[in-house]
């Protein structure tokens, strides 16, 4: 057997055993089903007793993100979702006295609040969620107060040149469709909001019947789910939900934009991608890990080099960002170059092993919460498209993809301008 034969066989196996590796950990990781409620007003209760945990974690996921923000008023969510611990009294008081922690999150597809403590402080801990979920302080002072504390922070990343690059990368892309708009919102945006836009906003979309609690820790499950009955079940429901349905973008009328930044140099490629839901989701995932091994590997000196499989409730977007490389030596057809190679079982074999170790550190609770956010039916459907994903599911999402239109972002330090572009080129 030659030398070069034999390495590859050395990398087959191993790439198989990493796949093996990955299986078996997800089956000895794998719990055992949530025992699930319904509340009268439709909240849906997820709850895993699990004795060898040392505190009790608390999900609420709201089932609509920022994406339904109004245009112009980019950051109402994000907004609504400080009001619901709007000082920090209010968040220090699960660290300082319950134990535990507190950390809320807002993007495109949910809000959410994770919350943990002490097992003896739940009951604390879940009437306090409750009643900061359920009946967030809005008023005229509280929304100037929060408004005015996140526009600094909005300040602060416009200045980082590798937020500005994603930004500018995802508005040229999506334009005004929501993919497009800044989670968080703008300085002009949230100038704009007022305590009015929040009451509106929590009345369309923060309701008991679009939201998901889920339930963690050394509890015993009859007694959790009283306590949920009990500070969520005077939670309002919605008398209509808001569907997830937008205009499709149209396809992007500038490819290349240059952004001038305060250090180092930053290019991000972005192209549309697919959504959660969709059957191709699994091969993008493996795919996005292929790309990224094809650029560490052929762009050695390019820098960090980051891909990100961005899938959400409707079709998202691929960006594939390479952090203080020169932007003059990477070629602007970059994307072409790296689809048109076929892909092939040396990179395939370690690529779906990283995606199954990814999902495997994940907690259980998140696919469930996902399997509401993104319609996904149960998580086990999408474990097994992924184990189940082949190498000609990914090529075929490759090709696909591959018929997009690109969009380049360009970011320059000041006093280190980049070199000559290379419009065209192959990857060494």
């Amino acid at each position: 057997m030659n030398t070069y034969r034999s390495g590859t066989l050395v990398r087959q196996i191993t790439a198989l055993g990493l796949i093996f590796c990955a299986a078996s950990f997800i089956a000895a990781q794998r719990p055992a089903l949530p025992k699930q409620e319904r509340l009268l007003n439709g909240l849906k209760v997820l709850m895993w007793p699990d004795a060898s945990a040392d505190k009790v974690t608390v999900k609420v996921r709201i089932h609509s993100g920022t994406a339904f923000d109004p245009q112009g008023k980019e950051g109402t969510m994000a907004l609504l979702a400080e009001s619901f611990f709007p000082n920090e009294a209010s968040r220090d008081f699960f660290k300082d006295d319950l134990g535990g922690s507190l950390d809320i999150t807002a993007n495109y597809d949910y809000v959410q609040v994770n919350a943990s403590a002490r097992p003896g402080d739940f009951l604390t801990m879940l009437e306090a969620v409750a009643t900061a979920v359920a009946n967030p302080t809005i008023d005229k002072e509280t929304t100037a107060r929060l408004a005015a504390k996140r526009i600094e922070k909005i300040k602060e990343l416009e200045a980082d040149p590798v937020y500005a690059a994603d930004a500018a990368a995802s508005k040229q892309l999506f334009g005004a469709f929501p993919y497009g708009r800044p989670e968080l919102g703008t300085v002009e945006s949230v100038s704009a909001l007022g305590f009015a836009d929040l009451l509106d906003a929590r009345q369309r979309f923060l309701t008991s019947d679009n939201a998901t609690v889920s339930i963690t820790g050394p509890i015993d499950a009859a007694l959790a789910y009283r306590a949920a009955r009990r500070y969520f079940g005077s939670w309002l429901k919605s008398d209509r939900l808001i569907p997830s349905t937008f205009k499709q973008p149209e396809d992007p009328a500038v490819r290349l934009v240059s952004v001038e930044g305060r250090a180092g140099n930053y290019t991000r490629f972005m192209f549309r991608g697919v959504a959660r839901n969709e059957k191709d989701y699994a091969a993008a995932a493996v795919l996005s890990k292929i790309l990224e091994g094809r650029l560490k590997e052929n762009l050695p000196d390019a820098g960090l080099i980051k891909v990100a499989n961005e899938a959400h409730i409707l079709p998202g977007s691929f960006t594939v960002g390479i952090t203080n490389g020169d932007p003059g030596s990477i070629p602007q057809n970059l994307i072409t170059l790296l689809l048109s190679k076929p892909v092939d079982g040396k990179e395939f074999d370690p690529a779906k092993a990283a995606i199954l170790s990814h999902r495997a550190k994940t907690a259980p609770d998140e696919f469930w919460l996902d399997a509401d956010t993104f319609k996904l039916g149960v998580p086990s459907a999408e474990q097994k498209a992924i184990e189940s994903v082949t190498l000609a599911d990914v090529q075929r999402v490759a090709d696909r993809l591959s018929k997009n239109p690109v969009v380049v972002v360009k970011v320059t330090s000041a006093d280190k301008p980049a070199s000559t572009e290379k419009p065209a080129a192959e990857l060494p």
